[in-house]
């Protein structure tokens, strides 16, 4: 897939997961890099976004900053797969949901603007699918940043900045909101996003760049759908490693090449022990089990007992649920 994508749209896909220009016209900017006009570059982030190989244009959040979040996990019977996934994407807040090979099976992420919202919306997909939900919060993120080349090996993801969450001001979770649920692609975006909040343009732009600056939002750039570019083998590998050993595994795990992310989440005592957690993306399934194996090899996870688990099909993929009046587009 990746072999058979024009030059150009390659370019906006490697070139700009990260780091779009917090300009008036961000596009422009962009499009002097690929060479092409400004209207090109719109029509084709538009297209792509149409054909499903980017869900967005906009920001991701550091997790548990502005907003609360958790993966979740459900075992749905092989018949009611359908149902149980459809009643998981409905509820509020869950912007990610996908099929993997384990009896746990359904693994999805619920987020909303506090812990409570969280709390209700694990309890009613527990109500409508009678079904046991495992929580599973993070405790510490090793690597968040899931933006990385598809064309050469992977690079290794920037070091995350420090969270400096003093920085918030009111109004910044509505403007966090828009930006998570999606940039408008036309020649204004922050113009459009202003508009539509009541501010101004010169606001709007100021307040992404101190948001940005202080490691709120984690990534703002095009948000693309591997699956849908031939990434198609992804396995969320998990590790029962013990609770002592975690601080130094977690930063040798995460600069691993191939894995796309990483980082320490709850247990489930008695249910579920794992407490490590890494993403592999890879074009094929034995790929993806080379890193694996190299990974299982370092010195900090020596013994570890670890599981893959591939994923089979993605039921949902969208932004984050951020503001009170915000729903995950």
């Amino acid at each position: 897939m990746i072999d058979l994508l024009d030059p150009i749209d390659l370019h906006l896909l490697d070139g700009w997961q990260r780091d779009l220009p917090i300009v008036p016209r961000p596009f422009a900017r962009v499009a002097r890099e690929a060479g092409c006009g400004e209207e090109e570059v719109i029509r084709r982030l538009a297209a792509m976004k149409e054909s499903g190989r980017i869900t967005r244009v906009g920001a991701t959040c550091a997790p548990n900053t502005v907003s609360a979040s958790t993966l979740a996990a459900l075992s749905a019977p092989e018949e009611a797969i359908e149902d149980v996934a459809e009643i998981v994407g409905r509820q509020p807040g869950v912007n990610h949901s996908y099929l993997r090979e384990n009896r746990w099976n359904l693994w999805f992420v619920a987020t909303g603007p506090d812990r409570g919202h969280v709390d209700k919306v694990l309890d009613a997909i527990r109500t409508e699918t009678g079904l046991d939900v495992l929580d599973l919060p993070i405790l510490r993120p090793f690597n968040i940043d899931l933006g990385f080349r598809l064309n050469k090996e992977m690079d290794r993801p920037p070091a995350p900045r420090p969270v400096r969450l003093a920085c918030l001001r009111e109004g910044d979770n509505d403007l966090l909101q828009a930006l998570s649920t999606g940039l408008p692609i036309c020649e204004r975006p922050y113009g459009k996003i202003a508009e539509r909040l009541g501010r101004s343009e010169a606001d709007v732009l100021e307040r992404v760049a101190d948001l940005q600056d202080a490691g709120i939002i984690s990534r703002l750039g095009v948000i693309v759908r591997h699956r849908a570019l031939g990434w198609r083998s992804n396995a969320m590998v998990v590790w029962d490693i013990a609770p002592e050993r975690v601080a130094a595994a977690g930063p040798v795990l995460a600069a691993q090449p191939g894995v796309t992310l990483c980082y320490e989440r709850r247990p489930v005592p008695g249910v579920w022990p794992f407490r490590l957690y890494s993403m592999i993306h890879a074009q094929s399934r034995n790929k993806a089990l080379e890193v694996l194996s190299k990974a299982a090899q370092l010195p900090e996870l020596e013994g570890v007992r670890h599981d893959a688990l591939f994923s089979s099909r993605c039921f949902k993929q969208t932004g984050a649920m951020i503001s009170r009046q915000g729903v995950a587009a």
